[in-house]
């Protein structure tokens, strides 16, 4: 099929700023911490049916050794911890602020690949990174921004860790994904991961159970098994067909359109003021991170 890497990736920021704005309103209910739990138990339960009726097993157990290793890292990274200080972010800067820090992920992944992969970093790509940087702070420290969420610093920070997340989670699932391996096999080890370490963390710290009262709140249950569908089961899925089947940069520039989709959204659903600095501070950012993949 043509241009199937770069429709999946478009695809992916579709699901991404649908699911940002549900793991939103889930957390103003029940916490950020519940959500990433719950959200995780039930993508696993869909992932895992899926995988029966398209594999004829609940879960790939004949992957390999390396292979898991890899995915199973890349889950722990990018679900257990890089979506955890997402999602505390969603609730103290709002989705399109968090979503707009995304936007950084295509900046690590250049800087990772330049530090694991060795490639070459020169000096037009160092300037798409300060592009990229100027976008996300006119947007950011804007007055209206700054004056809408208290906690905009901890929240901006928690934003940057879950980018980071994001890069490395993809970066280990590049080697997981080797030799052509089904990106569903390769989520569901993603996801499997992520959820053991976080309901053992919750164990440990005794949370496991005030964690999952997220279920019994019906309209966040709801908004999780929403986001969780388009989130960790269709969008990863998706973000996974992309990187394989179109050019890496290609495929990061068009999985960061995430913020564009929601700025109608945060001005008519969230009443936050988006002004003429907010759009073409976010178009700069998406310039800067599409130039960076492009020189």
């Amino acid at each position: 099929m043509p241009y199937a890497g770069e429709s999946a990736a478009l695809l992916t920021s579709a699901c991404w700023a649908l699911n940002s704005v549900c793991f939103t309103l889930a957390g103003r209910r029940v916490g950020s911490a519940s959500v990433n739990l719950v959200r995780l138990l039930l993508a696993w339960v869909l992932l895992a049916g899926l995988h029966l009726v398209l594999f004829g097993s609940a879960f790939p157990l004949h992957a390999g050794g390396a292979r898991l290793g890899w995915l199973a890292l890349s889950g722990l990274i990018g679900f257990a911890l890089g979506d955890a200080v997402l999602f505390e972010a969603f609730l103290l800067i709002g989705a399109r602020l968090a979503m707009l820090l995304m936007t950084l992920s295509p900046v690590f992944s250049a800087l990772l690949a330049w530090i694991w992969l060795k490639q070459d970093l020169g000096l037009l790509k160092l300037a798409a990174m300060a592009v990229t940087l100027a976008g996300i702070a006119w947007v950011v420290w804007g007055d209206g921004d700054r004056e809408a969420h208290p906690h905009l610093l901890r929240g901006v920070l928690l934003g940057i860790g879950g980018a980071l997340g994001q890069s490395v989670g993809l970066l280990f699932s590049l080697y997981g994904l080797s030799g052509g391996y089904s990106p569903v096999s390769a989520n569901l080890i993603r996801v499997s991961a992520g959820l053991l370490a976080l309901a053992a963390y919750f164990a440990f710290t005794r949370r496991l159970g005030p964690s999952l009262d997220g279920l019994r709140d019906r309209p966040a249950a709801g908004l999780i098994a929403l986001g969780a569908a388009t989130g960790p089961v269709l969008g990863v899925i998706f973000s996974l067909v992309a990187i394989a089947r179109a050019p890496m940069g290609v495929a990061a520039t068009l999985m960061s359109l995430a913020p564009v989709f929601l700025l109608p959204v945060a001005h008519w659903g969230f009443k936050e003021k988006v002004g003429v600095h907010a759009i073409l501070g976010t178009a700069l950012a998406l310039a800067g991170a599409a130039a960076l993949f492009f020189v």
